[in-house]
């Protein structure tokens, strides 16, 4: 039979698999994959959003103009140097659509965020993937993978999914090994966690360098995950060429008012990351009184642990275990981690009662 064939390295992308939000019988439980803001949204960001239902029937701002204005006031910025998209992957698969195609490489560090490779694929180019460093990413892996094909490089600081950070003086080696004639993607979805000591100098380089695209996100820290809104920051060049395939009318009226508001709302970022910073602490050394029993939290910046079974409880398991007592985590089979759950920092009840139902599922397992 006559049909339509998809392109051959669309046929190769392994689909992007969400978080999970129910059980496997239907019940909705505690959810701890999809690394989602435990405090929800703030109020100002909330009397922002509803107030866009008044609107419903126009098109919203296709340039986002105050947005960008406000975007650029909190982050000392060139408005008309800021992309916006739905969510940050959309300017991740941008900046492989203008940058990237058949015959050339994009570059990124095993265990990295599972939407580079899908970037890659779908514009036929090849996605590269270097060797990691203890699950964390090993600049000098990704400096020795650097080719004549190469592209566009992918480097998540904090990485999804394992939460580990690269310094600034390693950002900083890993530019300056960039070829002038590839683009230099700092994925920061995570950033707003961080304390101020680790700001990695990604916006920084990004006002000057002529090929560095730094991209963030308002569906994290922020809290705003449903109206999916993200935005990059680069060289007028590159922003220029990511406009011109970026889908028009992109992001809603509702958001733009619910993002502007949370960029002002500075009390509710300092109360969400501090309280990621208490309870993801907290929850490392829960599991490090485990490691006689096999498990192992890598180190995070995030708002998340990756967290590594390798004694008698296993990562499957686990997450089917803690799925019975009411609590969906992140099992990563697909991403080269079938030994892993990555588990989100959820309000203190949860956090307390996930790791009281994993230690109950580590003593049965013996």
């Amino acid at each position: 039979m006559i049909r339509p064939i998809p392109k051959p390295w669309i046929d190769a992308i392994a689909p992007y698999v969400p978080g999970r939000s129910t059980t496997d019988d239907g019940r909705k439980v505690v959810k701890l994959s999809s690394n989602e803001n435990p405090l929800g949204t703030s109020d100002a960001a909330r009397t922002a959003f509803a107030a866009g239902a008044l609107s419903l029937d126009r098109y919203p701002d296709a340039a986002a103009a105050d947005l960008r204005e406000a975007i650029g006031a909190a982050y000392g910025l060139d408005p008309a140097r800021i992309i916006y998209g739905t969510g940050s992957d959309e300017v991740l698969h941008l900046a492989t659509g203008a940058f990237a195609g058949v015959g050339d490489e994009v570059l990124f560090v095993r265990y990295g965020f599972s939407v580079y490779p899908i970037a890659a694929r779908r514009v036929g180019a090849e996605p590269i993937e270097a060797d990691d460093r203890d699950y964390a990413t090993d600049i000098d892996a990704l400096i020795a993978k650097i080719g004549p094909k190469t592209r566009v490089i992918f480097v998540a600081n904090p990485n999804n999914p394992t939460g580990t950070y690269s310094s600034r003086a390693e950002i900083a080696r890993l530019y300056a090994a960039t070829p002038a004639d590839c683009l230099l993607v700092i994925d920061q979805a995570y950033a707003e966690y961080l304390e101020e000591a680790d700001d990695d100098g990604g916006l920084e380089l990004a006002k000057s360098a002529p090929n560095v695209l730094v991209t963030r996100t308002f569906s994290k820290i922020y809290g705003l995950a449903a109206e999916r809104i993200g935005w990059g920051y680069g060289p007028a060049e590159v922003i220029d060429a990511l406009h011109k395939i970026r889908a028009p009318f992109n992001v809603t009226t509702a958001g733009q008012q619910a993002a502007i508001a949370a960029l002002g709302d500075t009390d509710f970022v300092a109360t969400s990351r501090n309280h990621n910073l208490q309870w993801r602490a907290w929850f490392e050394e829960e599991i490090a009184s485990l490691g006689n029993k096999g498990l192992r939290a890598v180190p995070s910046k995030a708002n998340f642990s990756l967290v590594l079974f390798e004694g008698a409880l296993t990562a499957e398991a686990a997450y089917n275990g803690l799925m019975d007592a009411g609590y969906i985590v992140r099992w990563l089979p697909g991403q080269q981690l079938p030994h892993a759950l990555r588990i989100t920092i959820g309000t203190e009840a949860e956090i307390r009662g996930l790791m009281t139902a994993l230690r109950k599922l580590v003593e049965a397992a013996g």
